[in-house]
């Protein structure tokens, strides 16, 4: 499914024009509702401490988490306490719940899974973020909220948008869903605080950044040895993300010889039948994301590649000036 996708939204698939009319329609609708709350017949709920929203415009992964997760560590250098709030993307729950380190990704989402077992940082998951942001700030000692993801989230008021974009693959085809990859119009970057590009080339207006890998680090939760791989090694490359070709070039980069790939739908499920047989008895390596899901039945030669998200220090003094001015107002 997710490589028709695509072909239509990135590859230029005739069909982009068949779906077009519903393009139109989805547009009206999201323009309708935007204007019920620039209006105020639709209230933003204000918190009383800053939230920075991490999102994107386009569907699919374009490298929020890895962005999430160098928020936390900056903030936290810099004597700020950060919260984090999530959809909890593809899992049923009922209300709001705070994420646990212990927690599966089928119990809370993949990312929170990851951004928690990675950082330790207070979250909470819900489908409302109003009330998952309620929850944060009741249950825990934060004094800054990142939500991760939610720039069309409206209901909760926000001091600062930063808008993660592909650098690969940008904007696509540039057309509204479903005929298109975008959620908003390309216009709505004009209306964000920043907007980073995770790879490729970034405009003079925009802030670039790069995943740079970390360590490998085991899979599994109970891992009993198995040598790390190194360069010499023939392994099996698996990912189930926005772009799972960005893992594969990553590791031909650095020099791995990769026997095989297998690249999954983004948020897959696993199996542990289908991953063994994919492996059969080599060293299988994923992402971090990835990894969260297979923790409880992964083989000791499995191993994810942990990488770092790398900004400027313009970024990091140009967001910690305007946090301080907002932290001053409220």
């Amino acid at each position: 499914m997710q490589s028709w996708v695509n072909r239509l939204w990135y590859q230029g698939h005739p069909l982009r024009f068949v779906l077009w009319p519903l393009s139109l329609l989805f547009a009206l609708v999201t323009a309708t509702r935007r204007q019920l709350f620039k209006i105020g017949l639709k209230q933003a709920i204000k918190l009383p401490m800053p939230v920075i929203i991490v999102g994107n415009i386009t569907v699919g992964g374009s490298g929020k988490t890895p962005t999430v997760i160098y928020l936390i560590e900056l903030l936290r250098s810099h004597g700020m306490k950060p919260g984090v709030i999530s959809r909890g993307y593809g899992v049923e729950i009922d209300g709001v719940r705070a994420v646990l380190p212990e927690d599966s990704a089928d119990s809370v989402g993949d990312e929170p899974a990851m951004i928690v077992a990675r950082t330790q940082v207070p979250m909470v998951v819900g489908a409302k973020r109003v009330d998952a942001a309620n929850k944060l700030l009741a249950d825990f000692d934060v004094d800054i909220i990142i939500s991760d993801d939610g720039l069309q989230h409206y209901q909760l008021a926000r001091d600062i948008e930063l808008v993660i974009l592909d650098g690969e693959r940008r904007l696509g085809n540039g057309m509204l869903l479903p005929a298109g990859p975008l959620r908003e119009g390309a216009w709505r970057l004009d209306s964000v605080d920043h907007v980073i590009v995770n790879g490729g080339d970034a405009l003079a207006n925009e802030q670039l950044m790069t995943l740079e890998p970390s360590k490998w680090l085991p899979v599994s939760a109970l891992h009993h040895g198995g040598s790390v791989p190194t360069k010499s090694d023939s392994i099996v490359a698996m990912a189930g993300i926005g772009n799972p070709q960005r893992f594969f070039d990553s590791l031909l980069a650095q020099g791995y010889e990769v026997e095989q790939v297998q690249a999954f739908d983004d948020h897959s499920d696993y199996q542990e039948s289908v991953l063994t047989e994919l492996a059969d008895g080599r060293i299988l390596v994923m992402t971090e994301k990835d990894a969260v899901k297979c923790r409880d039945f992964a083989k000791d030669n499995w191993w994810y590649l942990a990488v770092d998200a790398k900004l400027s220090s313009s970024f990091d003094k140009q967001l910690l000036t305007k946090i301080d001015q907002l932290v001053a107002d409220k």
